[in-house]
């Protein structure tokens, strides 16, 4: 179906209707919410639905490669003897059991390899490596490695226990339940068998072993006490004799008597010696009082004398008496006075003779009790020294005898322990209640292979998914022009939808009947805002560029030109891509001189205009050998000539940012459209692209987005994606 439409007047004034980013809604392209994350997944279906069938296939192959995996536990509980726990005597009880340290007591290395030994699992190809296979990736790894790293990898060896250890330790499992004694024992191995063979033989070897190690220590505990014992022995001996011979020796009495003996003698000598004082100072006291007097009868009255001395003294007073009585009868001359006169002197003689005598007496008497003093002082003192040295040596003695004492509480000490360890040894190391063998497991452990698959395909959409966010937000590409309303002086001049590679070089799609589809409604479009932003006129020349090569820049431009030579408008269109031009191949003009060659002054303009059957003259680019600065002059004369026959001069211009020609045809032109590829072009480039354009002419510049996909388009959450809704693409829809 054809639309065919009257040739309008190009002059002829439209009303104003610019597309505007500015006046459209406030949803803006980076905004996230639920309806642009669904859009994004529906234009991004193909990258989603590619990376998850990429990851599924990765994933099929390595869960179709999973062996089933059978797990067999045990539980148990190790007790502390009950025997031990009886015992009175700390030396014969056990080390208290700690559930964490037995747990650890498993998982040693000598049981390990008992168990590897006994099970033989160095025969089994998932326990050792020598008997696996070499998967490719290992290989594409051991070869990577060997570019890095000259030395060659060792390869494992078949009979060596080493690399099986770590796939035993981890293929098991010890851990104790909860904060209780209960220990449990997994094992996981491709055969149920040997999953239940493993907890039940580790822990047949784990009594074993804790037997012959408690065994061992007693044995190492016990030769030590013997030693210790022996050199106590010795000790003691050596203490006891010590004490013995110090008593020898010194003569120590360790007898009570003899202490209490020493102790009498002391007091006795004391005493001894206090009466020898008192008589010696009764002696001196009776010696000072007779040499002081010159009548001893007055002084002997008041002492206690000798009966001798006492008696004459008794005499002598009976004569002083009888002499008082005769000198009162017969006076002082009586021949009895003289009598009795001469006896009193007489008597008085014999008195002091006789006191003279008890003096020396007396002073004898003292002498002796110095001398016995004497005596009794050395012997008190000879007591004393006698005493202090046996309390010395009783406390030296007393000293040695604690000393072997001491010695012999250890002896004792050692001995209780040597017997308490060989009570010990009679005793278990530990006491084990299995609550639950470990049985033969009846199916493998974890979710099928479809669980797996299921996790693995929600997992590759999340990927996927997030995949295409990643990108989303990655991609700089121009896809709106709601991308560009921060961009000044720029006039929106619509999408153009891409065209099959097909039919955008083919001429009987584009020659003789536009389509009334949307690619043709696009460039009606694109010339309307042209005209437009012409103040309604139709521009007498427009330049078509774009920033890089390859966005459909020369493609666009042939279109308006057949869209203009199809409304009956005369128009002239022009390569001016002086270096890669090839609008000829499409024309088939077959000139052999060009653009290049005109500027260069090499042909006349009419030597390089070729007319076609579509109404459309065309300028081919020419050779590009003889290409040179595009000269002003030159090109006015172009438009000139066009103008002057009513032509509209269309250039086919270089992209902007590869050639200064395209800033110099800008100049020339009336209008600029800039060709912005959808998807591709970033939004970087378009805006220094615009700001090199707008440097060479400050005026308006029309920019068109070409290669639009339709339904992609209208899957985002631009504003501007409402032009390809579904509902309107019917309209453009034709059998």
């Amino acid at each position: 179906m054809t639309i065919s439409t009257l040739p309008p007047d190009r002059n002829t004034s439209l009303s104003s209707m610019r597309y505007d980013p500015r006046l459209q809604v406030e949803t803006r392209s980076d905004e996230i919410d639920l309806t642009s994350g669904l859009r994004l997944i529906r234009r991004r279906m193909v990258m989603i639905m590619a990376t998850i069938m990429v990851l599924m296939a990765v994933a099929a192959t390595v869960i179709s490669g999973l062996k089933p995996t059978y797990h067999a536990e045990s539980r148990l509980i190790i007790h502390t003897p009950l025997a031990t726990k009886l015992g009175t005597d700390e030396s014969g009880r056990n080390d208290p059991l700690d559930a964490t340290s037995e747990t650890e007591r498993l998982l040693s290395r000598s049981i390990a390899e008992r168990v590897i030994r006994d099970l033989r699992l160095n025969e089994w190809p998932e326990f050792n490596p020598a008997l696996q296979e070499i998967s490719p990736i290992d290989k594409i790894r051991s070869m990577l490695r060997g570019w890095v790293d000259s030395e060659k990898p060792s390869l494992p060896i078949r009979d060596s226990i080493e690399p099986i250890i770590p796939k035993y330790y981890k293929a098991l499992r010890v851990w104790r339940d909860g904060q209780g004694d209960v220990i449990q024992i997994g094992f996981d191995a491709s055969e149920p068998e040997l999953a239940a063979s493993v907890p039940n033989r580790l822990i047949s070897i784990y009594l074993e072993e804790r037997k012959d190690s408690l065994r061992g220590r007693v044995d190492a505990a016990e030769k030590w006490i013997l030693l210790r014992i022996d050199e106590q022995m010795g000790r003691a001996k050596a203490a006891r004799d010590a004490a013995d011979e110090y008593q020898e020796t010194m003569d120590v009495v360790s007898n009570d008597d003899a202490q209490v003996e020493q102790i009498k003698s002391i007091m006795e000598l004391g005493e001894r010696r206090t009466k020898i004082e008192q008589s010696r100072a009764e002696a001196r006291a009776t010696i000072s009082a007779l040499e002081a007097t010159d009548d001893p009868s007055l002084v002997l009255q008041n002492m206690v004398i000798p009966d001798s001395i006492g008696a004459m003294q008794r005499e002598l007073r009976a004569q002083e008496q009888d002499l008082e009585r005769l000198l009162e009868t017969y006076g002082n001359t009586a021949a009895a006075v003289v009598d009795m006169r001469a006896k009193i002197l007489k008597s008085r003689t014999d008195l002091s003779l006789a006191t003279d005598r008890y003096l020396q007496s007396i002073r004898a008497k003292l002498a002796a009790l110095d001398h016995e003093d004497d005596a009794v002082g050395s012997a008190l003192v000879a007591a004393h020294e006698k005493r202090a040295r046996s309390a010395l040596a009783q406390t030296e003695l007393a000293r040695l005898q604690r000393l072997a004492d001491k010695e012999q509480t250890a002896l004792d000490k050692l001995e209780e322990q040597r017997r308490g360890l060989a009570a010990q040894a009679m005793l278990p190391g530990a006491e084990l209640e299995v609550l639950s063998p470990a049985a033969v497991p009846l199916a493998p452990q974890g979710r099928g292979r479809l669980f797996y698959l299921i996790g693995a395909l929600l997992a590759s959409i999340s990927i996927a998914v997030t995949a295409a966010f990643v990108v989303e937000m990655l991609d700089n590409s121009v896809r709106s022009f709601d991308q560009m309303g921060g961009m000044s002086r720029i006039v929106p001049a619509g999408f153009i939808p891409h065209l099959k590679r097909k039919d955008q070089g083919d001429p009987s799609m584009l020659f003789g009947r536009m389509q009334g589809g949307m690619f043709d409604e696009a460039i009606r479009s694109v010339m309307t805002s042209l005209k437009q932003s012409n103040g309604g006129k139709l521009p007498n020349s427009i330049v078509v560029t774009s920033a890089h090569s390859g966005e459909g820049k020369s493609l666009v431009a042939r279109s308006l030109a057949i869209d203009l030579a199809a409304n009956g408008i005369p128009v002239l269109l022009v390569d001016g891509d002086l270096r890669l031009g090839n609008l000829d191949s499409f024309f088939k003009s077959e000139l052999k001189q060009g653009l290049n060659d005109f500027l260069c002054g090499q042909a006349g303009m009419r030597d390089i205009i070729h007319h076609h059957p579509s109404g459309i003259d065309f300028i081919p680019a020419g050779n590009a050998s003889l290409h040179r600065r595009v000269r002003l002059t030159d090109v006015a004369d172009i438009v000139a000539m066009a103008a002057s026959q009513g032509q509209i001069v269309i250039f086919d211009s270089a992209p902007v940012l590869a050639s200064t020609d395209t800033m110099h045809l800008t100049a020339l032109a009336e209008r600029t459209l800039v060709v912005v590829k959808w998807g591709k072009t970033s939004r970087r480039a378009v805006e220094f692209c615009l700001h090199q354009l707008k440097t060479a002419r400050n005026a308006e510049i029309a920019v068109a987005i070409n290669n639009v996909d339709p339904n992609k388009h209208a899957m985002y959450n631009f504003s501007d994606s409402e032009l390809f809704a579904s509902s309107l693409r019917k309209y453009h829809e034709f059998s």
